[in-house]
């Protein structure tokens, strides 16, 4: 585990910290990462990345027609669904 020290210092009306480049690095995170701060004990925080969801980008280029395609319900037309031969129903 990797350990620094840091000071908390006044920044608008809120406080902060920061976080060295070494420190960020070992961290696996980059600058605008959300992180979770939880309070594991008085005088002790944890945090961690929080994991980012998908993006529209990231789940169109895993999409794979081999794995994912095909028609869920493969079925000819069973009824009167909507826009199917409908010119002799009254």
């Amino acid at each position: 585990m990797k350990t620094t020290a840091l000071t908390i210092s006044a920044w608008g009306n809120s406080h902060g910290i920061r976080l060295s480049r070494e420190l960020m690095q070992s961290l696996g995170i980059t600058p605008g990462t959300p992180l979770q701060a939880t309070v594991v004990a008085k005088g002790c925080l944890e945090l961690r990345a929080v994991p980012q969801r998908p993006s529209l980008q990231d789940k169109l280029a895993a999409f794979d027609p081999q794995i994912h395609g095909g028609e869920v319900m493969p079925d000819a037309p069973q009824g009167v669904e909507f826009g199917a031969g409908t010119e002799g129903v009254k």
